[in-house]
């Protein structure tokens, strides 16, 4: 059994997978077994999979078509053989060691599921860590930036002590690590989410049996694109993938 495996859904995202990885392997002690699965729903030719070769713990999986961040995720399922499991979005940078201080947090405070901090590239902590969703906080959200200022607050827990650990109902999910026996409980991935909202709903159902936490003894830098603000066919899915959310949660 490894002590860890990672899985990083590529989607036409060839530069930003190969910097992930490397920055993975780069900081993460070899004392620390570990399997990292680059699953590839790309509808563009790439080198992924031979680019990948000089990493000796990396396995690369070709879809056929795109299936889904959740679904794409999902494919590991069943040959993931580890006692931690993270999710990591191609667009992650680590600039340390951040696998021992989670592991070892999760071991010491039970939980189920953990987030570490979530930098921008200029260093800055993004609002990741949330309330669950509600259809009024993701209209402010997405059309009302400006407005409800204190209600947006709130939402995105800025009262919160960043420097200390705490319980978290839902966390922007770019990098989770999750215990593997957890992950598989509760099936992975609700895979009616194509895209968007499936890691609130991940958050949610491991607080339902577990407990998600933030963890300040690690960071992270993510890119974050905010892509369905940039497209309309992003744009749709994301409404789409709120509106399955709520019916499912109401």
């Amino acid at each position: 059994m490894k002590d860890l495996t990672v899985s990083i859904v590529a989607f036409n995202d060839e530069e930003d997978v190969l910097n992930a990885v490397s920055s993975i392997e780069e900081h993460t002690p070899s004392l620390i077994a570990k399997t990292i699965y680059i699953i590839d729903n790309s509808d563009k030719p790439n080198n992924l999979d031979s680019l990948l070769k000089k990493f000796d713990d990396v396995e690369y999986i070709r879809q056929e078509k795109n299936t889904g961040f959740g679904s794409g995720h999902n494919k590991v399922l069943d040959i993931i053989d580890s006692k931690y499991h993270a999710i990591v979005n191609p667009d992650i940078i680590l600039k340390e060691d951040v696998f021992s201080p989670l592991i070892s947090f999760i071991e010491q405070s039970g939980a189920g599921m953990v987030a570490p901090k979530l930098l921008n590239e200029n260093g800055e902590m993004i609002k990741a860590y949330r309330l669950n969703p509600t259809p009024f906080d993701m209209f402010i959200r997405m059309f009302l930036k400006g407005a409800f200022k204190k209600r947006q607050a709130k939402h995105t827990m800025q009262d919160m002590d960043y420097s200390k650990p705490f319980k978290v109902p839902f966390v922007q999910g770019s990098f989770l690590v999750i215990k593997t026996d957890l992950f598989k409980k509760l099936h992975g991935f609700d895979e009616r989410f194509f895209l968007y909202m499936e890691d609130a709903d991940l958050c949610r159902r491991v607080n339902s049996v577990s407990t998600l936490m933030y963890c300040p003894d690690a960071s992270v830098v993510h890119l974050w694109g905010q892509g369905s603000h940039k497209s309309l066919k992003l744009f749709k899915i994301h409404v789409g993938s709120m509106i399955k959310y709520f019916n499912k949660w109401k």
